[in-house]
């Protein structure tokens, strides 16, 4: 339950050691699940258990908690510690079920759980049995930190579970409870045992990145010529647009030229790609005079509105067509915190370079992927540039690892020349609209940051992102994934020599590795496995930035599906109603009950799973059926508020709001309904859910509504704002999401017609 850390302990392992990775004792409360197995126990024999407060709060063995039977051969009991007793001191009995018959205590000495971590050794449980044979069970503890922030989103959810103890009168939360007697059981509800007779094709435009190599996904380099020249003519022009580059400059990538494209055409050159802005200028801002105040409507892009006085503010607020192309297509924070940043800001930081650091295989492409796709999320313009892509394409994919010795003056010029050349293209592009630049290389050194600072000043804000990882799992596993996917080994026939390869060239960088000290930088230390780690930050400031940090230190590796499926029919759905908090209809019931079967194949085995559902009736009732998961209710989860349009069919309004009507059919995305919300709204508060899914690191079922789930998805499929409205996410149907070291993949289930 929650993101917090949790730990398996059974005969074989302790497991308990590094109970304070994450949270440690952060005021939350602990999750304890207590299980026994055999499979020579029968039902004569009731596992029970029996210790101090608060379990029982006595030794006397008539005031036993039974555990309850999960399989043939395992029993299960959990329940909530309170904050003041998180000290356990307890022990699994034997209880017959014929009461005259005395209970078995477990030989040894008591088991002691404080803070969640088991004292002493694991140990199976060994009872005495009245003919003095010994009978062993084997016995698994798992404990995990709920934080704070889970237990006030899901406090409604607890109120609704909330069920008297059998004993002492001690709550509880009744997350494992059985189903209720009388649900429906039949053919109707009944799902195949193979859940791929479900699988139905995703629809195009979905990029199942975890099959791509991630560079590859990154900004194609927008030149004419990748080759060299020798002959080219080294005194010409070099005045790219409004870009003008610097004898250092030219010095730096001389032999290739940068192409600026004009951003008001279209080149037919397959070799450059048209810069598309996020939220363009309006024609109404063309056509008014610089004499205007900007003013954010929550629609889009601020609107030009005329002044009744044109005096007024015109020394106050003052946005030159350069910053005016920078403001993110967003509402909210969002929007309020760039305008404010134009306004105050220097000219520089209008454009963001965030510079990613670190040896190879530490993930830093991954998390410059990650970290596009959130940005991209929120409205801001934002590109991957990958230099090793610019590399590939100039210089081919043969090198060895020799060509990134620190002592090759011919290999550290090439690849020195093509850090240039990726990072005159990002600049380029950001004064042609683009905000925030991703730079993926390894930048290992001051010197070669030095040189990218010195390009980039007066031009962009550079802020450094160090990935630093010490866990030679992880390493080792990097390494062969790179192999495995990277267009570098793309040509080796054996594996095992690539690899080598790939060692030898990640020795070399360590021998020059320079720690980033210099500017503004984040470092994340150890933080790619979710269990801990540091992040440290310097000299970081602005709405943006922190934005990044709060982001980064949320962020993991640990694969985990997220299923996404919208609510039932609802009576609205079927007489074509929006909005509203109606019931669901016969159709949605079967739906939900389809739902409760299809959860518990698929995530049998995941018991710290969590269900997430809105605060409208609709998907709560959804939810109903699903047992032994807790259930968290988000009010951020909501449908989009349709406003005074609330309860209308389309028709409806359409014939009595016209205007409304084909406002809305102009631009969805930005449209907002009178007293309502706009699509760019619903994604401003769902930005903490899509937090939380990121820092979850069990599977999450969203059960939502049709905009919600349309932006939730546009995230994780990395779909452009403008397709957000039109995404298709048919009713009865889920999504589900893999989340992994390895992208992000997609399948999804059809359940109902």
């Amino acid at each position: 339950m929650g993101g917090g850390s949790s730990k398996n302990l059974d005969n074989s392992t302790h497991g308990g050691e590094d109970r304070e990775d994450h949270g440690g004792g952060g005021g939350g409360q602990l999750y304890v699940s207590l299980k026994m197995e055999n499979h020579k126990l029968n039902g004569d024999l009731i596992p029970h258990i029996f210790g101090s407060a608060p379990l029982v709060g006595s030794w006397d063995s008539s005031k036993a908690l039974w555990m309850q039977r999960e399989s043939t051969s395992m029993w299960e009991l959990s329940f909530v510690v309170p904050p003041n007793h998180e000290q356990l001191d307890f022990k699994f009995l034997l209880k017959p079920k014929d009461s005259t018959i005395p209970c078995i205590v477990e030989e040894g000495k008591d088991r002691i759980l404080i803070g969640g971590k088991l004292q002493g050794d694991p140990r199976p449980a060994l009872f005495r049995l009245n003919d003095g044979e010994l009978f062993e069970c084997r016995v698994f503890i798992k404990a995990d930190r709920v934080s704070p922030f889970d237990l006030a989103a899901s406090w409604r959810a607890y109120q609704e579970n909330l069920r008297p103890s059998t004993v002492r009168g001690i709550p509880d939360i009744s997350i494992n409870a059985a189903p209720e007697t009388g649900v429906e059981s039949g053919t109707s509800t009944s799902l195949e045992l193979d859940l791929e007779h479900y699988v139905v094709p995703s629809p195009a435009g979905f990029a199942n990145s975890g099959l791509v190599y991630a560079a590859n996904l990154a900004e194609t380099p927008r030149l004419r010529s990748l080759a060299s020249n020798p002959d080219s003519n080294s005194s010409a022009s070099h005045s790219t647009g409004s870009t003008v580059m610097t004898n250092d400059r030219i010095a730096a990538i001389e032999e290739v030229e940068i192409v600026n494209p004009d951003p008001v055409k279209v080149h037919s050159d397959p070799g450059i790609i048209e810069s598309k802005l996020v939220g363009p200028i309006s024609t109404l801002q063309k056509q008014e005079s610089h004499k205007s105040l900007l003013v954010d409507r929550g629609v889009g892009s601020p609107r030009l509105v005329k002044l009744g006085s044109t005096s007024t503010f015109t020394t106050d607020v003052k946005l030159d067509s350069e910053s005016k192309n920078v403001i993110p297509a967003a509402a909210g924070a969002v929007a309020a915190a760039a305008v404010a940043d134009q306004m105050l800001g220097p000219k520089e930081d209008r454009h963001l370079a965030i510079v990613l650091v670190g040896l190879p295989a530490r993930g830093k492409t991954f998390t410059a992927a990650k970290l596009t796709r959130y940005l991209r999320w929120l409205g801001h313009d934002t590109k991957h540039f990958n230099v090793g892509k610019y590399r590939r394409l100039k210089l081919g994919i043969n090198q060895s690892a020799d060509f990134f010795r620190g002592d090759n003056p011919e290999g550290l010029e090439a690849r020195n020349e093509v850090a240039a050349l990726a990072l005159e293209d990002m600049i380029s592009w950001m004064h042609e609209g683009g905000q925030v630049g991703i730079f993926d290389a390894t930048n290992s050194t001051r010197q070669r940051r030095n040189m990218l600072m010195k390009i980039a000043e007066g031009r962009c804000k550079i802020i450094f992102l160090e990935t630093l990882c010490n866990d030679e799992r992880i390493i080792e596993r990097n390494i062969r994934l790179k192999v495995q996917q990277s267009p570098d080994y793309a040509e080796a026939t054996d594996f095992e020599a690539g690899c080598r390869d790939f060692r030898n060239r990640l020795a070399n960088y360590e021998k020059v590795y320079e720690p980033v000290e210099e500017g503004s930088y984040i470092k994340m230390i150890d933080m790619v496995s979710g269990h801990g780690g540091q992040i440290q930050v310097n000299n970081i400031s602005g709405y943006l930035p922190g934005r990044i940090v709060f982001f980064l230190v949320n962020t993991h590796l640990t694969p985990r599906p997220i299923l996404l499926t919208r609510h039932g029919e609802s009576s609205h759905n079927v007489r074509g109603r929006i909005g509203g908090d109606s019931v669901l209809s016969d159709a949605g019931e079967l739906y939900a009950k389809k739902l409760a079967n299809f959860v518990d194949k698929r995530l049998k085995s995941e018991r710290a799973a969590s269900i997430w559902t809105s605060t409208l009736q609709r998907s709560i009732l959804t939810a109903s059926h699903i047992v032994g998961f807790p259930k968290i209710q988000w009010r951020a989860l909501d449908e989009i508020n349709s406003g005074v349009c609330d309860g209308m069919t389309y028709e409806e309004i359409k014939k009595n709001m016209p205007e409304e009507y084909e406002a809305r059919k102009k631009d969805k995305l930005r449209y907002r309904y009178p007293r309502g919300e706009s699509y760019l709204d619903v994604i401003q508060r769902l930005e903490p859910v899509i937090i939380e899914l990121e820092r979850q690191r069990a599977p999450v079922v969203v059960i939502a509504h049709q905009a919600v789930l349309r932006a939730l998805y546009a995230y994780f499929a990395d779909r452009p704002l403008k397709e957000i409205p039109h995404i298709e996410v048919p009713l009865h149907t889920i999504i589900e999401i893999q989340v992994g070291v390895t992208g992000v993949q997609e399948k999804r289930y059809k359940l109902m017609d």
